[in-house]
């Protein structure tokens, strides 16, 4: 049994990574912290937990604490893996890693040097539709993958209004934006499917354009651009063209992926509008034909919701063999310090106009 400790449990893991965790029979959570006292007593008793803390660091230091989970806000991160390390904890970070390339590889780098296991939540990795497809285009279902081509839309980043409690990822140093967040999730799905990316040019269109705190007459520069556009190489020499399209209304976003062999052609898209592709269903046709997942992709019990929640199941399940397979979780800070180098070649080359290469490990 692995005891958990999640910090930031009133946000977004209340309804995703606790509800996974309460479902998995190697996981047990012990502990969960947030801010406010209140807010930690009422999450502690509607999950049943023991322990209800205000401090991250005590509850890495908590002797029933095997694994620190960090589902709070990207610049905090850092705050809660170090202390995790500090006590030999295993840590499970939400993505981003950190709020840049360097804190990322110093990340990275204290989790080897502390020994343990650790793991970021990119969804898409253990999205069945993803591992599924990446078989086929493993397999030679269409061929040779000559190109590879993703619109997807953004929200609710990069449009004229910014929801109010998002207003702080205005501020450059939070590392949070419709690059790191949409993007880089994104990105990650396709990589997973097709394979790394050697070198890109790119395009981050916007940036310095009003944005309006909804809810509010108060209009702010928004530092970061409103899309992503960028043309690319794959590991296998296919070519790939990416965009993500901001845009303010989060409930109507879709998406779509085209993969072209040379004896045929695979497409997706998402099976219900308003969910973001790395954890909803996928309708996959090749040629035009039908092509459902097979029953044996799906890992997780059926009683945990369909969404990011059975995802982050998928990625705990995998954690839970790794630990006893003595192997490295997938994905690991090793895999998203290779996704802050992705966003970095696209800063670079949007910034520069070059020609971006990335090393493939």
């Amino acid at each position: 049994m692995i005891r958990v400790g999640v910090v930031g449990a009133s946000g977004w893991a209340s309804g995703t990574h606790l509800p996974a965790l309460t479902q998995l029979p190697e996981f047990q959570i012990t502990a969960v912290a947030t801010t406010s006292r209140a807010s930690a007593d009422r999450v502690a008793a509607e999950y049943g937990v023991p322990h209800a803390l205000t401090d991250a660091g005590a509850l890495a230091e908590h002797p029933e604490v095997d694994l620190v989970v960090a589902s709070v806000k990207t610049p905090a991160h850092a705050g809660v893996i170090s202390a995790a390390l500090a006590h030999g904890k295993h840590v499970v970070s939400e993505w981003p890693l950190g709020v840049d390339l360097g804190q990322a590889r110093e990340l990275a780098d204290a989790a080897n040097r502390a020994g343990v296991r650790h793991a970021v939540v990119l969804q898409g990795h253990h999205s069945p539709d993803v591992r599924f497809v990446a078989d086929l285009i493993e397999e030679g279902r269409i061929g040779r993958l000559e190109a590879a081509v993703m619109v997807a839309d953004g929200d609710p980043f990069g449009g004229p209004t910014i929801p109010a409690d998002l207003a702080w990822t205005l501020d450059p140093a939070a590392g949070t934006s419709i690059l790191p967040i949409m993007a880089g999730h994104f990105l990650a799905t396709l990589e997973r499917i097709a394979g790394p990316l050697v070198e890109l040019s790119a395009r981050l269109p916007g940036m310095g354009r009003p944005v309006r705190i909804a809810g509010t007459a108060e209009d702010v520069v928004n530092p970061h651009s409103r899309h992503v556009l960028l043309q690319g190489r794959l590991v296998g020499g296919a070519e790939a063209s990416v965009t993500v399209l901001g845009g303010d209304r989060p409930g109507r976003v879709g998406f779509s992926i085209r993969l072209v062999g040379s004896r045929g052609a695979l497409t997706v898209a998402p099976r219900q509008r308003g969910e973001y592709m790395h954890w909803t269903d996928w309708d996959i046709e090749i040629d035009g034909d039908r092509v459902a997942v097979p029953d044996a992709y799906h890992t997780v019990p059926p009683r945990i919701p369909r969404g990011p929640a059975a995802r982050i199941a998928a990625l705990y399940r995998d954690f839970a063999r790794a630990l006893a397979e003595q192997r490295r979780p997938r994905p690991d800070f090793a895999d998203a310090v290779r996704g802050h180098c992705v966003l970095a070649a696209i800063q670079r080359s949007a910034a520069n106009g070059t020609l971006e290469r990335i090393a493939v490990e």
